[in-house]
């Protein structure tokens, strides 16, 4: 069983930054594949990127690629989500997963709000 806890959201002007944050429980981080997901009002959940378990392979949706960066600090048990540029679209809330592959995800966290004003 692996907890998952997501912080760092919060209301930003477009343009601006934040980082997310996905902490986890158990000592088995290491074995999953960790994912990012949003759902906006009135919206079906969405994939925004994957890291896999070493970190080396890494993918993102085409809405965020080339301003949000995925890693994760195995020693921390923590997957991190870097937002740039950010636009008012990208409101939603974000969730944080933990999977054995990147098209099957086993545990999710609550979400954290970003809400991006224009």
């Amino acid at each position: 069983q692996v907890q998952l806890v997501e912080s760092g959201g919060g209301l930003v002007q477009a343009g601006g930054s934040l980082r997310l944050s996905c902490a986890a429980s158990g000592r088995t981080f290491t074995t999953y594949v960790m994912g990012w997901f949003r759902q906006a009002p009135g919206k079906e959940r969405e994939f925004v990127a994957s890291i896999s378990r070493p970190g080396f392979s890494i993918n993102y949706s085409d809405s965020v690629k080339g301003r949000f960066m995925i890693s994760r600090d195995n020693a921390k048990n923590t997957a991190y989500l870097q937002m740039e540029s950010l636009k008012p679209e990208d409101t939603a809330v974000y969730y944080c997963a933990a999977g054995r592959s990147r098209q099957s995800y086993d545990f999710w966290g609550r979400g954290t709000q970003v809400t991006v004003s224009s």
